[in-house]
């Protein structure tokens, strides 16, 4: 017997994570993007992370078609672009406000990350209503701040 929904969803805001925004670019779907609280290294030779995004989530289709998708952690300033990103506006919307440039993969970098990871797929794995995309680092740029943090429900900061 597995454990209910709620209780493992009780359980996992205890997990403090980092908040990322998980963007990509195709010829079909245009630029897109999505809050993302799943993400985590996998290997560093070759340098290799992981996302899992929802099956039903526009953005998957877009990593699917173009191979490329950017991590792009969000430094303490920007939970309004967190929000922005979750859901409830248009791809067009997501992007409006928020400054960006294009990456060496043709992947949209939000330039005011606290870092970004520009990746190639090299695979997906379904897992629930998830799929896990594993992708190799193709460019990283770094920047100087403070991650923005997701722990209990809520955003939080480094004190």
């Amino acid at each position: 017997m597995t454990v209910g929904v709620d209780d493992f969803k009780k359980a996992m805001q205890l997990w403090a994570s980092g908040v990322t925004v998980v963007t990509t670019h195709s010829e079909k779907f245009g630029i897109q993007g999505m809050t993302v609280t799943a993400f985590s290294s996998v290997s560093v030779n070759p340098p290799q992370v992981l996302v899992c995004i929802n099956e039903s989530a526009d953005t998957g289709a877009g990593i699917e078609e173009s191979r490329y998708f950017a991590v792009n952690v969000l430094s303490s300033a920007q939970q309004d672009v967190s929000n922005q990103f979750a859901g409830g506006s248009s791809q067009q919307q997501r992007f409006e406000n928020t400054p960006w440039t294009t990456g060496i993969t043709g992947t949209p970098i939000l330039d005011d990350s606290l870092m970004s990871l520009e990746c190639k797929v090299i695979e997906r794995i379904h897992a629930g209503t998830h799929w896990i995309i594993i992708g190799e680092v193709q460019d990283s740029v770094c920047r100087s701040g403070e991650p923005l943090l997701y722990y209990r429900g809520a955003y939080q900061q480094l004190r």
